[in-house]
Parts: C-alpha cells; sequence; structure tokens
C-alpha cells in the first residue's frame, strides 16, 4: 500500500516538474520573439531616418558642386572686393564676382599699370591690380573661365582732338597687349639708365631718376653683362676684364632685389643690359 503510494507521489512530482519547465521555455521564447522583433523595428527605422535625412540635405552641399561663369564681360568697371577677388560690374546685368589666379594675365594702360600714352597695353602684376581697384573702380574687360579670370584687360580712353582722354573705349584696332604690339614694331626703343626690377617671368622694369618705370621683356638674344650687380665683378668696359656674361636666371635674382643698370631697348625688347658698379 505505502509502495504503491510512493510510486503515485514520484510521477505527480515529475509531470509538475515537466509542467514548470514547459511554461519556462514559453516565456522564454515570448521575450525572445519580442526583443528580436523590436530590434528589427528599431533597424527599419533608423534607416527610414537615414533615408530621408539624405532626401533632405541641401542642394549646395559638397555633394552638389556648380562651375563658375565663363565668357567675356566688357565695357565693365572691376572693383576690389577681397584677396583674390573681385567684381565686375557691367552696365544692364547682375555684378559678377570672380577670382584672379597666378597665371591670370592683367594689363594697364595707366590705371592698374603702365603708360596711358603708350601704344602698347602693358603687362601688370596681381598686386598692381589689387592697388589700383583699392582706391577705386577700373574701366577694364574681363575673360574668365569656370569663375577665375584668365584676362584682365585695362580699357583705354579714347583720345579727343584736345589730347583728354573719355571713358569711351577707343576700339579694339589701338588696344594691343606688350606682345601684341612687339609683334607689330610697336615697342618701345632707347637706353634707360636706372634701377631694374623684376616683374613676371621674362618682364622687368627699369626706373631713371624721378621717372616713371618702362616695362620690357628679355629674349635668348638679350646680352646680360655684370660687373659685380648681376654677376661677375667690377670691369672697365663691356665685354672687357671684369664683364662677365651672366645668365638670365643670375638676372631674375639680382632684379627681385633690384640693381642700377643700363637697359638698350629695341622694339620692346632688352637687347643689351649692364649693370653698373
Amino acid at each position: 500500500m505505502n509502495r504503491h503510494l510512493r510510486k503515485a507521489t514520484v510521477v505527480a512530482a515529475a509531470i509538475t516538474a515537466g509542467l514548470l519547465m514547459t511554461a519556462c521555455q514559453n516565456d522564454s521564447a515570448t521575450s525572445g520573439g519580442s526583443s528580436s522583433g523590436k530590434g528589427t523595428k528599431d533597424a527599419a527605422a533608423a534607416a527610414v531616418a537615414d533615408s530621408s535625412a539624405a532626401t533632405k540635405a541641401p542642394s549646395g552641399s559638397k555633394g552638389s558642386v556648380s562651375k563658375g561663369v565663363s565668357g567675356t564681360l566688357s565695357n565693365g568697371t572691376v572693383t576690389y572686393l577681397a584677396p583674390g577677388k573681385y567684381i565686375v560690374s557691367v552696365p544692364g546685368k547682375d555684378d559678377q564676382q570672380f577670382f584672379v589666379a597666378e597665371d591670370t594675365e592683367v594689363y594697364g594702360v595707366g590705371t592698374i599699370c603702365g603708360d596711358a600714352q603708350s601704344k602698347v597695353d602693358a603687362p601688370c602684376t596681381l598686386d598692381e591690380l589689387e592697388t589700383a581697384t583699392k582706391k577705386g573702380a577700373v574701366n577694364a574687360d574681363v575673360r574668365m573661365k569656370d569663375g577665375v579670370a584668365t584676362l584682365v584687360s585695362e580699357r583705354r580712353a579714347a583720345q579727343s582732338e584736345d589730347g583728354t582722354g573719355s571713358d569711351t573705349d577707343a576700339g579694339s584696332g589701338s588696344r594691343d597687349t606688350a606682345v601684341e604690339g612687339i609683334n607689330k614694331g610697336k615697342g618701345v626703343n632707347g637706353t634707360w639708365h636706372g634701377t631694374v626690377s623684376y616683374l613676371a617671368p621674362g618682364k622687368y622694369t627699369v626706373t631713371e631718376e624721378h621717372g616713371v618705370p618702362q616695362q620690357f621683356f628679355v629674349s635668348e638674344d638679350t646680352d646680360i653683362w655684370g660687373y659685380g650687380q648681376v654677376c661677375g665683378g667690377p670691369g672697365v668696359g663691356e665685354g672687357q676684364q671684369g664683364g662677365t656674361q651672366c645668365t638670365e636666371a643670375e638676372l631674375e635674382s639680382a632684379a627681385k632685389k633690384g640693381f642700377p643698370a643700363e637697359v638698350k631697348i629695341a622694339n620692346g625688347i632688352a637687347t643689351t643690359l649692364n649693370d653698373t658698379p
């Protein structure tokens, strides 16, 4: 009797334990399923948020870069805006901002640089352009590509019968750049005694005392003689003892500091340059 009762009690305990284990497993599975579902929803929400953020990205962001203006703006005035940045204003058009670069060509006819009486436009530096436009607007034409100026050319004022100038463009027929003028035989001729200064590769100025800087070019045929300023040492005459023929690289290095010299120019190109000790 006791043996049967004990056996029944053991069976009942086993059944109860099995039921408890099943219930625990079901709770764990339910909890795990809920957690998995929540993770899926969170991932989806994050994906939608990212998509929404991408859709709302402004068109002016780095992913959307537009090119600058290209073309020629004629009969305008150039005004300084900030280092390397300018504005060209043309009547009847919106003001156009532009940049300058190391290879931007700048030509002047008296305001930026050069001589208003010269028939040839003078090559100017970017520093001269900045200095001139800081003082006021300069009449100039601007050719640009992708917002960067390739050419800034000061307009030449037309000369009236009394010799005074006007703001009217003299026309392309009377506006030659330095190189074009030289090619047409319009370059300056003569001999200058003064200080030689560097302007740009192959371009220099010679300034006599109380005079206006005269720009000139050098070529492979230019004879450069040094007597202690450009190269060599003191001498007694051109090509004689002490006179040393210098290279253009030596000339450029010396001209960046400035030195006294005699410069013979034909058609805008130096034929002979002698430094003076």
